[in-house]
């Protein structure tokens, strides 16, 4: 979460990890949001600068890049389980 603040960084991963928990239909607690929302915007952020050259830079950005991640994490969540 480039150009973001600790904090802010903080407040988006949670907005962004209920985000993807509402669009999943999943139930997580807070905590759980705040990792999966900041950690899916970290790891598809590399994905895109590796891939196309492109990172998110700001708040609208990261929350966009940070729901996708984050519905990407929960998705590959629930296959591991299955298998």
């Amino acid at each position: 979460m480039a150009g973001l603040g600790w904090l802010l960084a903080i407040i988006i991963g949670a907005i962004a990890g209920w985000i993807a928990e509402q669009i999943m239909d999943a139930s997580h607690g807070l905590l759980t949001n705040i990792i999966l929302g900041i950690l899916g915007a970290v790891i598809l952020n590399f994905v895109l600068g590796m891939v196309v050259g492109w990172q998110a830079y700001g708040i609208i950005a990261n929350l966009i890049v940070g729901v996708i991640g984050a519905c990407i994490l929960i998705a590959g969540a629930r296959f591991l389980r299955r298998a």
